[in-house]
């Protein structure tokens, strides 16, 4: 093996039930919360409902934004924005897989800018600040939850994009 050095700042807590403590995990961060996800196998599976629980026991404030696909898409990420600073959201919460997560960085990073969150994948802007983002795994090893990369997709000129934050 190569020499090299690993370093993640990603807490990840494993284990039976863990998306019922988002909530008390969440509350660190704030009062209010994006809760960010794709159709419906969320609910069908029965997480959303356990995570909604958490959340509201913690006594947080939830504003949803569903309809995230595969190729997690800009204009979602504008919408996520636009939700995010219209309600002083403190935290998203992604409950899905990687374009789920994908999508929540992309609205965390695009929510503390004022231009637009494409120029960061355009290349055009790095960002200075983001929104800390939570995640509950739906599938196993997405890999998104504790990397510092994201991709989206501009269907204005059919463009996919990735930023990564080195």
């Amino acid at each position: 093996m190569r020499d090299f050095i690993f370093e993640n700042r990603t807490k990840i807590i494993f284990g039976k039930d863990t998306e019922k403590l988002i909530g008390s995990e969440a509350i660190k961060y704030g009062k209010k919360a994006l809760l960010h996800y794709g159709g419906g196998s969320v609910k069908k599976i029965g997480v959303y409902d356990k995570v909604l629980a958490s959340l509201k026991a913690s006594g947080i404030e939830i504003t949803e934004l569903g309809g995230v696909m595969p190729n997690p898409r800009l204009d979602l990420v504008n919408e996520g924005i636009k939700l995010v600073k219209e309600n002083k959201i403190n935290i998203i919460i992604a409950v899905g897989g990687g374009s789920v997560i994908d999508s929540a960085k992309a609205i965390a990073m695009g929510a503390c800018y004022d231009g637009d969150v494409w120029d960061f994948y355009s290349g055009k802007a790095t960002p200075v600040n983001a929104l800390p983002v939570a995640t509950v795994l739906t599938i196993p090893a997405a890999g998104s939850e504790s990397s510092n990369s994201s991709v989206i997709t501009n269907l204005d000129g059919k463009l996919k994009r990735g930023y990564s934050n080195n």
